[in-house]
């Protein structure tokens, strides 16, 4: 199981339905938005366009996606369980299911891909996230 969480034993319908809908509605809400936007901006920003996989961030100063963000808050990650997305979501004031997704989105690329190529995909699904009018 990777560090969302997200697994596929779900077998009802209706719990899998019940959790889409949370997490479209958490992405989709005013704070959701607004995480999205900062991400997008934080990562157009950043000198070197790569993202790493299953931390926030690394040793040599390398982030995921949601460690960007951290980065550039100046959160100090080394007091913050990567691996509990709940401790992640209130560290960066989203839901958790918002951060399992994005955790998910981050960590789960294409086989053999790279942090560069981890970083364009993850630029263009944050773009495709957010909801234009929505401030």
């Amino acid at each position: 199981m990777s560090r969302s969480g997200y697994d596929d034993d779900i077998d009802d319908p209706l719990v899998l339905g019940r959790w889409r809908a949370q997490v479209r509605s958490s992405i989709r809400g005013k704070r959701g938005q607004a995480f999205l936007r900062e991400l997008a901006a934080a990562m157009d920003a950043m000198p070197e366009r790569v993202l790493i996989a299953d931390e926030l961030i690394n040793q040599a100063g390398d982030c995921c996606a949601i460690g960007v963000v951290c980065k550039t808050r100046g959160i100090d990650v080394s007091k913050i369980d990567y691996d509990e997305p709940i401790e992640v979501a209130d560290a960066v004031g989203i839901t958790d299911q918002m951060v399992r997704e994005i955790e998910y989105e981050n960590d789960e690329g294409a086989w053999r891909e790279t942090d560069e190529h981890r970083w364009q995909r993850m630029r263009r699904w944050v773009a495709s996230q957010i909801v234009k009018g929505v401030e």
